[in-house]
C-alpha cells in the first residue's frame, strides 16, 4: 500500500470518528430535550385532567329517554 493511500485512509478514519463524536453528542441532546418534553406533556395532562375534574358537571349527563 502506497504511503499516499494510507494517508487517505488516515485522514478519512480521522474525519469519520469527528463526525460520530459530533452525530453522538447530537443523538445525547436530542435524548434530553426529549425526556424534558414527555415531562412538560406529562404536566400539561395532569393540569387538563385537575381542570376537566373541576369543571365536570355535578349531575351526571344521562341520554334523553328517547335515544
Amino acid at each position: 500500500m502506497s504511503d499516499g493511500r494510507l494517508i487517505q485512509l488516515e485522514v478519512l478514519s480521522a474525519e469519520q470518528e469527528r463526525m460520530i463524536g459530533e452525530l453522538s453528542a447530537e443523538v445525547a441532546r436530542q435524548a434530553r430535550e426529549i425526556d424534558e418534553l414527555k415531562k412538560r406533556v406529562e404536566a400539561v395532562a395532569r393540569r387538563l385532567a385537575d381542570v376537566e375534574d373541576a369543571t365536570a358537571p355535578a349531575i351526571p349527563v344521562q341520554k334523553p329517554p328517547h335515544w
